[in-house]
């Protein structure tokens, strides 16, 4: 691996920074100081070990407007970029490429086939590794950067091993204080019985926190379309805030706490969705940032059952985006 840094480094020195980037086989352009590797995660994890730093994953995919936001937004935050230089080893993956990697475990496959085996749904996807080369953290899509950036702390510190991230994401990125948020109609009434519900729908439950901006986002826009709200109806629906300490009765009938519920499912970022079937089963997740389109999409593709046919959510959004587009639809992503 050193050999390859050495001559990677001399490629950049005689032919400028921007000459790292002309061909790149990656999804959304990188920062020039993203790893040039060989996708040997062995060798990867033991280099950035040696120099007291770990491996971080990011996986992206060309028309995402979740990477380029993740580019221009948290990338461009000089602390960002510091903290992500001096204690990780960023490496890119595209979700749909080719290139040869080998595992932590020795086993080799093409990026798109690793994507699968991580179970990549979502763009941008960050993964970090610790020194034997064990997932510590995940970010299953966008995190906006006052969060990324508690998260890189986080994984840096190695606190993983003294508390749950979501317990350190309460302390370090805190929000400015907001309303008490009211229930939309569609929402299930409290005592939460998540074990009886009638009709035969799907369960969605949504997590959220008190103090939080994109909870309040979700509801003003999100919760405000027409799309979002006719795939929402094909849902059994329940609120919960991580905390709380409001009585619940979970998809498998265990009497809990709506908090001990949400530390259970292991949420870390709000708000989150998580889909069961109807038999109680969690059969996908949002918890990362979307926009309305993808929200609404992220219903459809459990409402369908086209979790079970096809189970890379990132193949099915795009051809479903394509057909709406073939009915001269508009779609808009960012919307």
């Amino acid at each position: 691996m050193k050999l390859l840094h050495a001559f990677a480094l001399a490629a950049i020195c005689l032919a400028g920074p921007a000459a790292a980037q002309v061909a790149s086989p990656y999804a959304i352009d990188i920062p020039p100081w993203f790893a040039t590797s060989f996708l040997d995660f062995r060798d990867e994890v033991a280099d950035a070990a040696r120099t007291g730093r770990r491996v971080m994953i990011y996986v992206g995919q060309d028309g995402c407007p979740y990477c380029t936001k993740l580019m221009t937004a948290n990338f461009s935050q000089a602390d960002i970029v510091a903290t992500t230089r001096e204690r990780f080893v960023p490496i890119a993956l595209n979700l749909w490429g080719d290139r040869e990697t080998t595992w932590v475990d020795g086993g080799a496959q093409a990026e798109k086939a690793l994507a699968q085996r991580l179970g990549v749904q979502f763009t941008p996807t960050l993964i970090f590794l610790d020194e034997g080369g064990n997932v510590v953290a995940r970010l299953d899509g966008y995190w906006p950067p006052q969060r990324f950036r508690a998260v890189l702390d986080y994984v840096a510190a190695k606190r993983e091993t003294v508390e749950p991230l979501a317990d350190w994401l309460a302390v370090r990125a805190k929000e400015t204080p907001r309303p008490p948020r009211a229930d939309e109609p569609f929402l299930m009434r409290a005592p939460l019985d998540l074990a009886k519900r009638k009709g035969g729908k799907p369960l969605a439950v949504v997590v959220e926190s008190a103090d939080c901006e994109a909870c309040d986002e979700m509801h003003r826009e999100a919760f405000g379309r027409r799309d979002v709200l006719r795939e929402l109806g094909r849902f059994d629906v329940a609120r919960i805030l991580l905390g709380s300490s409001a009585p619940l009765r979970s998809p498998s009938g265990k009497a809990t706490t709506a908090g001990a519920f949400a530390r259970e499912l292991g949420v870390a970022y709000t708000p989150a969705v998580v889909f069961f079937d109807a038999s109680g089963r969690e059969v996908f997740r949002i918890g990362a940032y979307l926009r309305p389109f993808h929200f609404a999409s992220s219903f459809a593709y459990v409402a369908d059952g086209a979790y079970r046919d096809e189970p890379s959510f990132q193949r099915w959004l795009r051809d479903r985006a394509d057909r709406m587009r073939a009915r001269g639809q508009r779609v808009e992503l960012w919307e």
